[in-house]
């Protein structure tokens, strides 16, 4: 029964409280009209700057598509792989040189 009764207190208490979108419009009620010219404005900046924001990330990911593509990136990325297997391979050997003593 007090079960009951907590969660009857919690719903309504969450009844009560405003949602954001009430709360933007109570706001907005409560605005003068070059006020709202103004918020206006400042949303579509907003969209604006995250349209070019996404504009300009993918144009970045293009830019490093290409870049790893490139000739002189394949070669430089195929050296460190050869000095990769060099190293190992020098590790090995001196392991199996000291092991032999």
């Amino acid at each position: 029964m007090r079960l009951d009764q907590s969660l009857a207190c919690r719903e309504a208490a969450m009844s009560k409280r405003l949602t954001n979108r009430e709360k933007i419009l109570s706001e907005l009620n409560h605005l003068s009209e070059s006020e709202i010219g103004e918020l206006l404005n400042y949303i579509s900046a907003l969209e604006k700057s995250g349209r070019e924001r996404a504009g300009s990330e993918a144009s970045e990911d293009e830019l490093l598509m290409l870049l790893s593509a490139a000739r002189e990136n394949r070669r430089a990325r195929q050296v460190f792989e050869w000095e990769s297997v060099r190293r190992r391979a020098e590790a090995g050997a001196s392991v199996n040189r000291y092991a032999q003593r």
